[in-house]
Protein backbone atom coordinates (compact mmCIF):
# COMPACT_ATOMS: atom_id res chain seq x y z
CA UNK A 1 0.00 0.00 0.00
CA UNK A 2 1.19 3.25 -1.21
CA UNK A 3 3.11 5.34 1.85
CA UNK A 4 1.47 8.90 2.86
CA UNK A 5 2.51 11.73 5.36
CA UNK A 6 0.03 13.91 6.23
CA UNK A 7 1.50 17.09 8.69
CA UNK A 8 -1.32 19.14 10.39
CA UNK A 9 -0.96 22.43 12.33
CA UNK A 10 2.14 21.65 13.11
CA UNK A 11 4.29 24.74 15.46
CA UNK A 12 7.82 24.66 16.39
CA UNK A 13 10.93 26.66 16.59
CA UNK A 14 14.38 26.77 18.76
CA UNK A 15 13.55 28.29 22.42
CA UNK A 16 11.95 31.02 22.60
CA UNK A 17 12.19 31.78 18.88
CA UNK A 18 9.41 30.15 16.87
CA UNK A 19 9.83 28.76 13.02
CA UNK A 20 6.63 27.29 12.07
CA UNK A 21 3.05 28.58 12.01
CA UNK A 22 0.59 26.15 11.63
CA UNK A 23 1.70 24.57 8.76
CA UNK A 24 -0.42 21.66 7.07
CA UNK A 25 0.93 20.08 4.03
CA UNK A 26 0.06 16.50 2.79
CA UNK A 27 2.37 14.49 0.47
CA UNK A 28 0.37 11.41 -1.07
CA UNK A 29 1.49 7.77 -1.43
CA UNK A 30 3.86 7.92 -4.38
CA UNK A 31 3.89 11.61 -5.02
CA UNK A 32 7.29 13.84 -5.21
CA UNK A 33 5.98 17.00 -3.28
CA UNK A 34 8.19 20.32 -3.04
CA UNK A 35 8.37 22.93 -0.50
CA UNK A 36 9.50 25.95 -2.34
CA UNK A 37 10.93 29.23 -0.35
CA UNK A 38 14.02 31.10 0.30
CA UNK A 39 16.86 30.62 3.52
CA UNK A 40 15.55 30.98 6.68
CA UNK A 41 11.83 30.67 5.78
CA UNK A 42 11.38 26.93 8.06
CA UNK A 43 11.93 24.11 5.00
CA UNK A 44 14.95 22.44 6.81
CA UNK A 45 12.80 22.84 10.80
CA UNK A 46 9.99 20.99 9.05
CA UNK A 47 12.01 18.38 7.47
CA UNK A 48 13.76 18.20 11.05
CA UNK A 49 10.39 17.58 12.54
CA UNK A 50 8.94 14.95 10.92
CA UNK A 51 12.59 13.02 11.19
CA UNK A 52 12.20 13.41 14.75
CA UNK A 53 15.08 16.02 15.00
CA UNK A 54 12.88 18.86 16.31
CA UNK A 55 10.06 17.93 18.01
CA UNK A 56 6.96 20.71 17.39
CA UNK A 57 5.31 22.44 20.04
CA UNK A 58 1.69 21.37 18.91
CA UNK A 59 0.46 19.81 15.98
CA UNK A 60 0.63 15.90 13.94
CA UNK A 61 2.65 14.24 11.71
CA UNK A 62 1.03 10.86 10.54
CA UNK A 63 2.67 8.19 8.67
CA UNK A 64 0.42 6.12 7.28
CA UNK A 65 1.89 2.71 5.67
CA UNK A 66 -0.09 -0.27 5.02
CA UNK A 67 -3.40 1.10 6.20
CA UNK A 68 -2.08 1.81 9.78
CA UNK A 69 -1.95 6.04 10.77
CA UNK A 70 1.75 6.85 13.16
CA UNK A 71 1.92 9.37 14.35
CA UNK A 72 5.77 10.75 14.42
CA UNK A 73 5.52 13.42 17.02
CA UNK A 74 7.35 12.15 20.22
CA UNK A 75 9.71 9.26 18.27
CA UNK A 76 12.79 9.57 18.66
CA UNK A 77 14.63 9.80 14.96
CA UNK A 78 15.87 5.93 15.19
CA UNK A 79 12.49 5.53 15.66
CA UNK A 80 10.89 7.03 12.77
CA UNK A 81 13.99 5.76 10.35
CA UNK A 82 12.63 2.25 11.23
CA UNK A 83 9.53 2.97 10.14
CA UNK A 84 10.92 3.44 6.57
CA UNK A 85 11.48 7.58 6.81
CA UNK A 86 14.77 8.60 5.43
CA UNK A 87 16.59 11.90 5.32
CA UNK A 88 18.85 13.20 2.59
CA UNK A 89 20.39 16.31 4.57
CA UNK A 90 21.48 19.75 3.23
CA UNK A 91 25.10 19.96 3.39
CA UNK A 92 25.06 16.22 2.77
CA UNK A 93 26.78 15.44 6.84
CA UNK A 94 29.45 12.36 5.55
CA UNK A 95 31.94 11.26 7.64
CA UNK A 96 34.87 12.39 5.34
CA UNK A 97 36.98 9.87 7.12
CA UNK A 98 35.29 6.57 5.81
CA UNK A 99 35.16 5.46 2.59
CA UNK A 100 32.67 5.60 0.30
CA UNK A 101 31.34 2.25 0.92
CA UNK A 102 31.54 2.59 4.94
CA UNK A 103 29.61 5.60 4.33
CA UNK A 104 26.82 3.54 2.47
CA UNK A 105 27.01 1.01 5.20
CA UNK A 106 25.85 3.02 7.78
CA UNK A 107 23.06 4.06 5.93
CA UNK A 108 21.54 0.27 6.21
CA UNK A 109 20.60 0.70 9.83
CA UNK A 110 16.84 -0.53 9.96
CA UNK A 111 17.43 -4.20 10.65
CA UNK A 112 15.08 -4.67 7.50
CA UNK A 113 17.67 -3.07 6.07
CA UNK A 114 20.84 -4.84 7.32
CA UNK A 115 18.76 -7.82 6.37
CA UNK A 116 19.09 -6.63 2.33
CA UNK A 117 22.48 -4.81 2.65
CA UNK A 118 23.86 -6.53 -0.23
CA UNK A 119 20.58 -6.66 -2.71
CA UNK A 120 20.59 -2.54 -1.44
CA UNK A 121 24.31 -2.08 -1.99
CA UNK A 122 23.76 -3.83 -4.91
CA UNK A 123 21.03 -1.58 -5.89
CA UNK A 124 22.84 2.06 -5.28
CA UNK A 125 26.08 0.88 -7.09
CA UNK A 126 23.69 0.44 -10.26
CA UNK A 127 22.36 3.81 -9.68
CA UNK A 128 25.58 5.94 -9.47
CA UNK A 129 28.18 3.70 -10.93
CA UNK A 130 30.63 5.95 -9.96
CA UNK A 131 30.67 5.58 -6.79
CA UNK A 132 31.65 1.44 -7.06
CA UNK A 133 34.43 2.66 -8.88
CA UNK A 134 35.59 4.94 -5.74
CA UNK A 135 34.07 2.80 -2.73
CA UNK A 136 37.28 2.63 -1.35
CA UNK A 137 37.69 6.21 -1.75
CA UNK A 138 37.54 8.31 1.55
CA UNK A 139 34.02 10.85 0.92
CA UNK A 140 36.06 13.94 2.34
CA UNK A 141 38.36 13.74 -0.29
CA UNK A 142 35.31 13.58 -3.20
CA UNK A 143 33.92 16.54 -5.08
CA UNK A 144 30.97 18.41 -4.09
CA UNK A 145 28.47 16.37 -6.92
CA UNK A 146 30.29 13.25 -6.07
CA UNK A 147 29.36 13.51 -2.39
CA UNK A 148 25.78 14.51 -3.07
CA UNK A 149 25.57 10.94 -4.62
CA UNK A 150 27.08 9.58 -1.76
CA UNK A 151 24.51 11.54 0.73
CA UNK A 152 21.37 10.14 -1.60
CA UNK A 153 22.65 6.77 -1.99
CA UNK A 154 23.42 6.53 1.52
CA UNK A 155 19.75 7.10 2.32
CA UNK A 156 18.37 4.61 -0.07
CA UNK A 157 20.36 2.16 1.82
CA UNK A 158 18.08 2.24 4.36
CA UNK A 159 15.37 0.73 1.56
CA UNK A 160 13.04 3.70 2.40
CA UNK A 161 9.64 4.03 1.91
CA UNK A 162 9.51 7.96 2.51
CA UNK A 163 12.33 9.83 1.53
CA UNK A 164 13.03 13.70 2.50
CA UNK A 165 15.26 15.53 0.67
CA UNK A 166 16.54 18.88 1.65
CA UNK A 167 18.20 21.27 -0.55
CA UNK A 168 20.19 19.29 -2.92
CA UNK A 169 20.95 21.53 -4.68
CA UNK A 170 23.04 23.83 -2.23
CA UNK A 171 26.64 23.96 -3.20
CA UNK A 172 26.09 22.47 -6.37
CA UNK A 173 27.19 23.69 -10.00
CA UNK A 174 23.66 24.15 -12.34
CA UNK A 175 24.71 21.10 -14.04
CA UNK A 176 25.14 19.01 -11.35
CA UNK A 177 22.08 20.43 -9.22
CA UNK A 178 20.48 19.33 -12.59
CA UNK A 179 21.81 15.66 -12.38
CA UNK A 180 20.70 15.00 -8.80
CA UNK A 181 17.03 16.68 -9.48
CA UNK A 182 16.96 14.58 -12.42
CA UNK A 183 18.70 10.96 -10.04
CA UNK A 184 16.25 11.58 -7.49
CA UNK A 185 13.20 11.22 -9.68
CA UNK A 186 15.05 7.90 -11.30
CA UNK A 187 14.72 6.57 -7.75
CA UNK A 188 11.28 7.65 -7.31
CA UNK A 189 10.11 5.68 -10.29
CA UNK A 190 12.50 2.58 -9.50
CA UNK A 191 11.27 2.32 -5.97
CA UNK A 192 8.06 4.19 -6.49
CA UNK A 193 8.87 6.30 -3.31
CA UNK A 194 7.11 8.89 -1.62
CA UNK A 195 9.15 12.02 -1.95
CA UNK A 196 8.80 15.47 0.14
CA UNK A 197 11.89 17.87 -1.05
CA UNK A 198 12.62 21.17 0.41
CA UNK A 199 14.19 23.20 -2.30
CA UNK A 200 14.74 27.06 -3.12
CA UNK A 201 15.64 26.60 -6.66
CA UNK A 202 12.48 26.29 -7.78
CA UNK A 203 13.30 25.88 -11.78
CA UNK A 204 15.00 22.73 -10.94
CA UNK A 205 12.27 21.49 -8.58
CA UNK A 206 9.75 21.70 -11.14
CA UNK A 207 10.64 19.60 -13.18
CA UNK A 208 9.89 16.52 -11.12
CA UNK A 209 6.97 18.18 -8.82
CA UNK A 210 3.62 16.26 -8.41
CA UNK A 211 2.26 19.23 -6.29
CA UNK A 212 4.20 21.67 -4.39
CA UNK A 213 3.98 24.29 -1.04
CA UNK A 214 5.18 27.50 -1.02
CA UNK A 215 6.52 28.26 2.56
CA UNK A 216 7.48 32.05 3.49
CA UNK A 217 7.98 33.14 7.31
CA UNK A 218 7.30 29.69 8.41
CA UNK A 219 3.49 30.04 6.71
CA UNK A 220 2.17 27.82 3.86
CA UNK A 221 1.32 30.58 1.69
CA UNK A 222 0.08 28.95 -1.21
CA UNK A 223 -0.34 25.33 -2.36
CA UNK A 224 -0.31 24.32 -5.96
CA UNK A 225 -2.54 21.25 -6.98
CA UNK A 226 -0.10 20.56 -9.54
CA UNK A 227 3.27 21.90 -11.39
CA UNK A 228 1.43 24.13 -14.11
CA UNK A 229 -0.34 26.11 -11.12
CA UNK A 230 2.91 26.25 -9.22
CA UNK A 231 4.30 27.81 -12.49
CA UNK A 232 1.91 30.37 -12.80
CA UNK A 233 1.34 31.20 -9.76
CA UNK A 234 2.30 35.01 -8.98
CA UNK A 235 4.46 34.44 -6.07
CA UNK A 236 6.61 31.88 -7.98
CA UNK A 237 6.44 34.60 -10.82
CA UNK A 238 7.64 37.39 -8.62
CA UNK A 239 10.47 35.50 -5.76
CA UNK A 240 11.82 32.66 -8.96
CA UNK A 241 11.22 33.85 -12.27
CA UNK A 242 12.05 37.81 -11.91
CA UNK A 243 8.44 38.71 -13.83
Amino acid sequence: MANSLSISNVEAGYGSVRVLHDVTINVGGGETVVLLGSNGNGKSTLIKCITGLVEPDSGEIIFETDGEKINLIGKSPEDIVDLGIAMVPEGRRLFPALTVEENLTLGAYRPAARAKLDENLEFVYGAFPRLLERRNQLAGSMSGGEQQMVAIARSMMSDPKILLVDEPSVGLAPILVSQTIAKIKELQEQRNLTILMAEQNFNQAIKIADRGYIIVHGQIEFEGADAAALENNEMIKQYYLGA
